[in-house]
């Protein structure tokens, strides 16, 4: 028996500098291959089509990433079914940096309760890099209702609430949970009207088809420009640089309400946290360029970064902020 153990201890021995040797040469090659990132195209995958702020977004920071990173990203609009689709190809790309997801906070954590079978968990398979820009509704008012501003229309909410009807682009909208939001705020409720799409509500408010509307600020500007609707509040902590000279609503006696759409820069779990880490580093010089800025401001969108920490804790916030609204309103999609 001593013997056999005699025998045995060397081959261990020889094992164990064999495995020890391959993991190192592992290693190596991984460190290396992180110190070379990038060194192909970077795909962005985005969850909406062409047109939408998602699509600019991506197209804005794609182009500057390209310039600084050498190598080309490439943005690939994987859209349906809500910006899902998008979020589990990328949940479960290649965890190596050249499969990256911009999307929208508020859409990702609100589906976490509006989908309760999503095919990716969204704290668990991604990691976070950092945000981006972010962009806050305004809630505009045909000429018809008897407001001149935001203090007015919630005297109105709460003495005739009845005789209001409000349109977004959709249930589940970003326009919807925000009205929502401030209604269980108000504790009263005014008469939902979704419409497919931002043009559709904007359509609707110009008309007088409804008298009020959540819409993003790029649809609302040519109807404030034209005097076909006004601008009441916009749902943003700070006053829009798109749309500086109308309040917020946390200004207008509902300090803490909060409510846009934070883009930010997501990749696959497991992505090294060098490259996060360049990522996001590289981001943060994006946002605060000049000439992204203006770009961002001339769409109604807000510069604004983030480190990657941050970007999950907002996330995380997000996610316990709409499941509570999804369930008090008790919006479903079915």
């Amino acid at each position: 028996m001593r013997l056999s153990c005699a025998t045995g201890s060397p081959r261990r021995t020889l094992v164990l500098l064999a495995m020890t040797a391959f993991f190192a040469v592992v290693s190596t090659a991984s460190q290396a291959a992180e110190s070379a990132y990038p060194n192909r195209p970077i795909r962005l995958i985005i969850g909406f089509p062409a047109g939408t702020t998602d699509d600019f977004n991506a197209r804005v920071l794609g182009g500057k990433l390209t310039e600084r990173l050498g190598q080309t990203v490439v943005v690939d609009s994987r859209s349906g079914a809500s910006g899902h689709l998008a979020a589990e190809i990328a949940a479960r790309a290649n965890p190596d940096g050249y499969t990256l997801m911009v999307a929208g906070t508020l859409t990702l954590a609100s589906s976490i309760t509006l989908f309760p079978k999503l095919g990716y968990d969204l704290l668990k398979d991604f990691a976070y890099i950092g945000t981006f820009a972010s962009g806050p509704n305004v809630l505009m008012a045909h000429p018809s209702l008897p407001v001149k501003n935001f203090a007015e229309l919630l005297v109105l909410i709460k003495t005739k609430p009845a005789s209001l009807r409000y349109g977004s682009a959709g249930l589940a909208s970003t326009g919807h949970l925000s009205m929502e939001l401030l209604l269980a705020r108000m504790k009263a409720q005014v008469l939902h009207v979704p419409y497919k799409g931002g043009s559709g509500v904007a359509v609707a408010v110009a008309g007088g088809e409804v008298p009020l509307g959540f819409m993003s600020i790029p649809s609302a500007i040519p109807l404030i420009q034209a005097k076909r609707a006004a601008a009441l509040a916009v749902t943003s902590a700070k006053r829009s640089a798109g749309l500086p000279d109308v309040p917020t609503i946390a200004e207008s006696g509902f300090p803490g309400y909060d409510v846009k759409n934070n883009f930010g820069v997501f990749a696959p779990a497991g992505t090294p946290v060098a490259i996060v880490t360049l990522l996001n580093k590289e981001i943060r010089a994006i946002a605060a360029m000049d000439d992204v800025r203006a770009k961002l401001v001339s769409q109604g969108v807000d510069p604004g970064s983030s480190t990657p920490g941050e970007h999950r804790a907002l996330m995380e916030s997000e996610v316990k902020q709409w499941a509570r609204v999804v369930k008090d309103a008790k919006i479903t999609l079915n």
